[in-house]
């Protein structure tokens, strides 16, 4: 086959993937960010490379692309793409932003109102068993609690709008906002002790990275609900294991991990914890928000490369 004008390593929308081939030379293989060798194998004529948040596009994977202009990222986490390689080789590179924002805020909501009913969604198992866990099963309303936002950008106001609407009081921390209609701006120790709900919703970075470790887990409120769609590295999953196992928390949702896929050690820390949720990093992935994100894509692609 002809030498592809775009690679895309990971999974896309069909029918954007057909726009893009019917104007470049396009090859498309979802799999492709679990082979790096035929990968880089690609990228010797390669102009655009578009990925998600697992092909890590780092110098060396640059150095294999000599004619690269754009990366175009389905999503809008950028910690997979080194930007400063990127712009010392004079490399564009795009997110989706905005297309997947209202996917990770029902997500969010819809995590939240799992876990604050307690059992109530866990209880299947012991229905089919028998059982009738009534009084275990009562949970709690999120009407009148309090939601706490560690970070205040697009997506948090999505998600503090949904949870106005439910009859939440929606506070934040975030140090770059100074004014938030509706919502309590307050400091971090004060969003740990308020919030009945904490949802996290910043980068990850060397600040971030770790922080919320057995002694911030610890000052969180009695019952408390957290809720991770940001980025792996920022929660101690063992730390959360073990507090979630002591009943300090009343749940947790996960959607990143530190590790990504989990393989049966980093899995092996989530068994027999209560009250959790693990899903594949899918907050902002809906058929939905698949086909916006994917059609941006290709629109920043196209843009660039004319």
């Amino acid at each position: 086959m002809p030498q592809p004008v775009v690679v895309v390593s990971e999974f896309m929308a069909e029918a954007a993937v057909a726009r893009l081939a019917q104007s470049r030379q396009t090859f498309y293989d979802p799999t492709l960010v679990d082979r790096p060798a035929d990968l880089q194998a690609l990228l010797g004529t390669a102009e655009a490379l578009v990925v998600r948040n697992r092909t890590q596009v780092m110098p060396d994977l640059l150095a294999a692309a000599p004619a690269l202009r754009v990366v175009g990222r389905l999503g809008v986490g950028l910690d997979n793409i080194d930007l400063a390689a990127c712009a010392a080789r004079g490399v564009a590179v795009r997110p989706a932003r905005g297309a997947n924002a209202d996917a990770v805020a029902e997500y969010v909501i819809s995590a939240a109102l799992q876990l604050l009913r307690g059992r109530a969604f866990f209880a299947t198992e012991d229905l089919r068993a028998g059982g009738w866990p009534r009084a275990a099963c009562q949970g709690r309303e999120v009407a009148g609690r309090s939601l706490g936002l560690l970070g205040f950008g697009d997506i948090a106001r999505r998600t503090a709008r949904r949870a106005q609407a439910l009859g939440m009081t929606v506070i934040a921390h975030d140090p770059l906002v100074e004014a938030a209609e509706g919502v309590d701006l307050v400091s971090l120790d004060a969003l740990l002790e308020r919030a009945d709900v904490l949802s996290l919703h910043v980068p990850l970075t060397e600040t971030t990275r770790w922080l919320f470790d057995a002694g911030v887990l610890g000052r969180m409120k009695p019952g408390a609900v957290l809720i991770n769609t940001a980025r792996g590295g920022i929660v101690d999953e063992v730390a959360l294991a073990e507090t979630l196992k002591a009943g300090r928390l009343g749940g947790a949702a996960l959607d990143v991990f530190a590790k990504e896929p989990l393989d049966g050690v980093s899995a092996a820390v989530f068994r027999e914890v209560p009250n959790l949720i693990l899903t594949p990093h899918i907050a902002g992935v809906t058929e939905d928000s698949n086909e916006r994100v994917s059609e941006m894509i290709v629109d920043a692609v196209l843009e660039e490369l004319a």
